[in-house]
């Protein structure tokens, strides 16, 4: 078919609506339609490859992949793209760079102010100290900012997603103190990959890409009046840090990961050598002239 006969099957369609419906939803649904259409003519997709793309989509929506599937083939990340770059437009550019939140987040987890301990002592593994502050724009400091950071136990699994691990382990919420400070222990993360046999790493084989991820904590940092921080840091040294198949890894998002031992820790319950991490959030006041950060999706909750 040409251009114009396909052109012409896309209006009989729209034309097809017989009440207003929504003009946003129509717009995009449209569009989204004429693309494919223009792609199965370009492509010459036959019905046996289209029909198998409709059934992967309904077994990766079954086996609850399509988080890991939009950070894969790369929607997240092009959507922090677009958001900073909506900023960059609007004059701001002095927060802690975001990155991708992924499909793990769980809300409800415990809070304590100052410091938390994040894992139940039974994760082996390095022992982790990371600390720092949650800062304003100026640098001031932002008293009872809210931390909340989550990462995978050292098989690369996510507690409530893991029935074996129990409830919020590697999960808290940390209030900041008065000084803006924030603290937790833990273990240093590994890196791990997408379910080997699950959709997700079915297309990425397709596609000639691996399904790795690099060790890396993430974040939700938040304080009224600002903006709302979605980001993680990555554990430097790790094999896939430049090669996330997410595409998460950002520059100003590496810090340095030093060796420790001594007072500091002792004074967090720490015995013997640990693993430092020095990091500190900056979070940029809210404007109504970009579009705000605080995303609406479908999350766990305990």
């Amino acid at each position: 078919m040409n251009r114009d006969a396909i052109d012409a099957l896309l209006q009989r369609i729209n034309d097809s609506a017989t009440s207003e419906g929504n003009a946003r939803t129509k717009a995009i649904v449209n569009r989204i339609v004429r693309d494919l259409f223009y792609t199965i003519e370009d492509l010459d997709v036959t019905p046996s490859e289209f029909w198998t793309a409709i059934n992967y989509l309904g077994e990766t929506g079954q086996s609850g992949e399509y988080g890991l599937l939009a950070a894969g083939l790369g929607f997240e990340h092009f959507l922090d793209a677009r958001l900073d770059e909506k900023e960059q437009q609007a004059g701001v550019s002095d927060g802690t760079p975001r990155t991708i939140e992924g499909p793990l987040y769980v809300s409800g987890a415990p809070e304590s102010v100052g410091h938390a301990r994040l894992d139940d002592g039974t994760d082996p593994g390095e022992t982790l100290l990371m600390r720092g502050r949650v800062l304003s724009e100026d640098g001031s400091p932002l008293k009872g900012a809210l931390v909340e950071v989550w990462h995978a136990n050292y098989l690369g699994n996510y507690s409530y997603f893991d029935k074996s691990q129990p409830d919020f382990n590697l999960r808290r919420t940390i209030r900041t103190d008065d000084e803006g400070n924030y603290a937790f222990t833990s273990v240093v993360p590994v890196g791990y990959s997408v379910p080997p046999a699950g959709k997700t790493q079915q297309l990425l084989d397709q596609l000639g890409r691996h399904g790795h991820r690099p060790a890396h904590i993430h974040f939700f940092v938040s304080s009224p009046g600002f903006r709302k921080l979605t980001t993680q840091i990555n554990i430097e040294g790790d094999p896939y840090l430049w090669d996330d198949f997410a595409f998460a890894t950002r520059e100003g998002l590496v810090p340095e990961l030093k060796k420790a031992e001594g007072a500091l820790g002792e004074s967090y319950g720490i015995k013997g050598n640990f693993a430092l991490i020095d990091f500190d959030f900056t979070l940029v006041k809210e404007r109504a002239d970009v579009p705000p950060t605080e995303v609406e999706r479908v999350r766990a909750a305990s």
